[in-house]
């Protein structure tokens, strides 16, 4: 890429993270649907007067413009989209700060994910609905962002084989192949019946036993994506579990 700048106009984003720069300003880390994750210098953000504050919100969708050079730009506008989501509270804001995390510390800066960016307002829209299931939306949430980073899994023919799986049966599950058919009884963080695979292959997470195999079995696709890396959302849901716990109230982490 060449040392100029590109100007863009008006483009659709949601504001994933920020952090303090200098006296007055912030990085602002941004998912854009043209341009994937990119971050910006807000100048003046913090500085009394500046309308930026109150448009630069998380989970409501903006128009952002900004000229851009290399990984890095500088934030000349930002509105919100008449499409703007409801504010979200609870379990469903840690649900939101959980996928914005997720996307941070997974996604490389600059790499165009439309298909992503669709899916990431998919699952905001969900969220802030009140009859929504949440961790219904974040598994497939979760789902789409390995397939978009080229860790799809392969979740319905055995590998080698390509014997199609079944409902009735037992698999051990290698995130890095596929299902491996059982015979007997198994158990294991990783061994699943072949109907939830099949439900988490067609996002049809209906059945409580679905959803909590989708959660274990995508935490661990995840977890070998991190490498390693802690998720401090992970952190702060345990201890708001903890604490549930010791009031009474029941919390579960995203």
């Amino acid at each position: 890429m060449s040392g100029s700048a590109r100007r863009i106009s008006l483009e659709p984003a949601y504001l994933l993270h920020h952090y303090p720069w200098r006296d007055s300003s912030r990085i602002l880390e941004l998912l854009t649907r043209s341009h994937g994750r990119v971050s910006v210098f807000a100048r003046a953000a913090r500085r009394g007067g500046s309308t930026l504050p109150a448009a630069l919100q998380p989970f409501a969708e903006l128009l952002v413009s900004f000229s851009l050079r290399a990984e890095a730009g500088q934030l000349t506008g930002a509105e919100r989209s008449a499409a703007s989501a409801a504010p979200l509270a609870g379990e469903r804001l840690m649900s939101g700060f959980y996928a914005n995390e997720l996307l941070i510390k997974l996604l490389p800066r600059g790499d165009p994910h439309p298909r992503l960016y669709a899916a990431y307002s998919a699952l905001l829209a969900d969220l802030a609905a009140p009859a929504s299931e949440p961790a219904r939306g974040l598994r497939v949430f979760e789902k789409r962002l390995l397939e978009e980073l080229g860790y799809g899994l392969h979740l319905e023919t055995e590998p080698g084989s390509g014997r199609p799986v079944d409902a009735a049966r037992s698999y051990r599950f290698r995130v890095d192949s596929g299902p491996e058919l059982l015979d007997g009884v198994a158990e294991g963080s990783l061994v699943f019946c072949g109907a939830s695979l099949l439900a988490l292959a067609a996002e049809t997470l209906v059945e409580a036993r679905s959803l909590a195999d989708a959660k274990r079995l995508l935490r661990a696709a995840l977890d070998q994506c991190l490498d390693g890396r802690e998720l401090r959302t992970r952190e702060v849901a345990l201890a708001m579990r903890a604490h549930g716990r010791d009031a009474g109230v029941a919390r579960q982490d995203p």
